[in-house]
């Protein structure tokens, strides 16, 4: 049985990884709670398995453990764009703090990186060998360079100690325990269509993105951490979507159309956005789940959560 740290397990894909990885392993679940939530964790609390530890990544730690998944940062424009600072800091010094325990403890750990290291991307689809187009002075910068830095202390680490670095860029990705208003597309999409009011889509609505369902992800993450692979690699999902197609799919299963608000496109808000996954796909991961299926199963938990009074 592994001991698995998970930093920022609180949160979205942090609290699906605890509840998939708890059966076989001891789960270290590390978040400060300043975008994750406890209700995301609550059933595991008394679970024999799983430790929850408040703490700030930005400070060091010294846990014992096998494997980190190293997920800790905010990850909503809404929220980055409104504490720029604290995000280049949580994502800078939380990487340290990260590698650091993974370089004591001969670790491996799996950095979370983005897509949006590729900026707004000349090269479509975008595949790992791209550097991508990025504004480093921009109202973004703050998390997609803070993100670039990630991955070459990574990979410095890696060269310089022998730490086992394993390094993803995940593009979107949707599905239950979503913050119901961290600002995304999907989330956004289907909180205010449950509750009837406004959605403001960012431009014209033809700006396209990838999504791939949580559990398609989780596959893929822990699919990594266990190979030789030591990336970067693509995880997600290649089926792209505009914006208005997503909308019209989730309009159609709504007592009423979404009420949709074009209003300006945001700063280097990237028009295109697709994976190219070959590397994903030699090492046998996928996406499974058809976005249809994937979109009513967090309709559902929207709805689920909004009768228990959580909306």
């Amino acid at each position: 049985m592994k001991t698995i740290l998970i930093t920022g397990g609180a949160g979205f894909i942090g609290s699906n990884l605890c509840h998939h990885l708890i059966a076989d392993h001891r789960v270290i679940c590390l978040d400060n709670l300043s975008c994750g939530s406890l209700d995301n964790i609550s059933d595991l609390m008394n679970h024999s398995n799983f430790t929850f530890v408040r703490h700030d990544v930005k400070q060091s730690f010294d846990i014992p453990c096998d494997q980190i998944y190293h997920l800790a940062a905010h990850a909503s424009p809404k929220f980055y764009l409104n504490d720029p600072i604290e995000t280049s800091m949580t994502i800078g010094l939380g990487t340290v703090s990260a590698l650091n325990n993974a370089r004591k403890y001969k670790a491996t750990i799996l950095l979370a990186s983005t897509s949006e290291i590729y900026g707004e991307p000349d090269v479509h689809p975008q595949p790992e060998s791209y550097y991508g187009n990025v504004n480093t002075v921009g109202p973004r910068s703050c998390y997609d360079q803070s993100k670039r830095w990630m991955e070459t202390l990574g990979n410095d680490y890696r060269r310089t100690y022998g730490t086992d670095v394993k390094i993803v860029r995940i593009f979107n990705t949707y599905g239950p325990r979503m913050k119901m208003d961290d600002g995304r597309i999907i989330s956004e999409l289907l909180v205010r269509g449950i509750k009837g009011e406004q959605v403001f889509i960012y431009g014209d609505g033809h700006q396209t993105r990838s999504f791939c369902y949580i559990d398609d992800m989780i596959e893929q993450l822990t699919g990594i951490i266990n190979s030789e692979c030591t990336g970067p690699i693509n995880c997600g999902n290649d089926q792209e979507f505009s914006i208005n197609q997503i909308a019209e799919k989730i309009s159609a299963w709504l007592e009423e159309p979404l009420k949709l608000n074009f209003v300006s496109p945001l700063i280097n808000d990237p028009i295109r956005r697709r994976p190219q996954l070959n590397r994903l796909h030699s090492m046998g991961l996928q996406a499974h789940t058809d976005i249809e299926e994937g979109l009513k199963h967090t309709l559902n938990y929207f709805l689920n959560s909004l009768k228990q009074g959580a909306l």
